[in-house]
């Protein structure tokens, strides 16, 4: 089974082509990624309308680079899967409808794929984890604990009622005068700080449930750097020191308690899986072994280029999608919220749309 994956839902434009073997191995043929940063660097984030009309302007010569790659033409195709959302509608638009033309022209299966699916499926393209396992989550625009317990079988275990992780470093960079994109020169920072001189709360910490809050937190540091001003480069890394060290502490609380959740609905679980960029905080990581230790699983994190948006992703989604009979008709909406759990609801205090994705 061979799938083209297109991904578009944010400031990413990607394709690649994944081919699924008889046996449920994967074999990533191509994986064509360009990144828009230094587009919307200058603006500190993400700007929709900016990342929307480069999607337009680069997706058809990233996907003819991806099936060039691959060594494989448009016939040979056994789907072509695009990410219908959840993310920014105009970037939405442009991949679900390039994938519409590309099923239309050529005959093939249409695949309308989960952003979000195609995170939690990950594991399964690099390792064949089976079922079930429990996903953390955590990027610029999602910050959620799931037990993925089949294809389509997805349980939302906690979510953030504010900012996404990712979110979060983004602003904390951005307050402190850091470079865009911030979550790895927060990391830097706080690598020559001290974690414990300022005493910033820990969210959540304790409760029954497994939902995240991080704008109590961002206001801390918020508030903290404006009575230093003017700050020092020490106070700005003892600040991002800080800040992580309640990350970390929060997370693994938790995480602590996603898991239990997990094992009193579904059992032990066969893995704890991370994925989103802010899998590749070094820090992060580090903690997330510790949770999965004590919680006697393994801990799989896939390479950082599978954790962060791409096409491979959404190709193997669509191929596990399409082993199964689930196509879509050219009539596939895009959406610019897609609930991953359709039973699951927004926590009370929910301030976000994007956390409700």
């Amino acid at each position: 089974m061979l799938v083209l994956g297109i991904e578009t839902t944010c400031d990413e434009t990607a394709a690649a082509v994944v081919e699924r073997q008889a046996d449920g191995q994967a074999k990533i043929l191509s994986n064509v990624v360009r990144s828009q940063t230094d587009e919307h660097a200058r603006f500190g984030g993400v700007v929709p309308e900016i990342a929307a009309r480069a999607h337009v302007d680069l997706l058809d010569g990233i996907v003819a680079s991806a099936m060039k790659e691959a060594g494989v033409g448009y016939g040979q195709l056994s789907a072509v899967a695009a990410a219908a959302g959840p993310g920014l509608i105009g970037g939405v638009i442009v991949g679900l409808t390039t994938a519409k033309a590309i099923a239309m022209v050529h005959d093939t299966p249409l695949i309308a794929v989960n952003h979000l699916e195609a995170h939690a499926l990950t594991p399964r393209l690099t390792c064949a984890l089976a079922f079930p396992y429990c996903l953390f989550l955590a990027s610029g625009g999602h910050t959620q604990i799931v037990a993925v317990v089949g294809v389509g079988e997805y349980v939302r275990l906690g979510t953030t009622v504010d900012d996404a992780m990712g979110e979060a470093f983004d602003k904390v960079a951005k307050m402190l005068s850091l470079p865009y994109p911030g979550g790895p020169q927060v990391e830097r920072a706080a690598a020559g700080g001290d974690p414990t001189r300022f005493a910033f709360p820990r969210p959540m910490l304790g409760r029954p449930d497994a939902n995240f809050s991080l704008s109590g937190l961002k206001t801390a540091v918020r508030n903290e750097a404006s009575r230093l001003e003017p700050l020092e480069p020490q106070d700005i890394s003892d600040l991002c020191a800080s800040f992580q060290a309640a990350v970390l502490e929060a997370t693994a609380d938790r995480l602590t308690v996603g898991l239990r959740l997990f094992e009193e609905r579904f059992g032990t679980p066969r893995a704890l899986v991370a994925a989103g960029g802010v899998a590749a905080n070094h820090a992060i990581r580090s903690a997330l072994q510790d949770v999965a230790a004590k919680a006697q699983t393994t801990l799989i994190i896939p390479p950082p280029a599978l954790c962060t948006d791409n096409g491979a992703m959404i190709a193997w989604a669509g191929a596990e999608r399409m082993a199964l009979g689930l196509t879509d008709t050219l009539e596939a909406p895009p959406r610019a919220r897609w609930l991953l759990d359709a039973n699951a609801k927004a926590p009370a205090g929910h301030a976000n749309s994007r956390a409700g994705y």
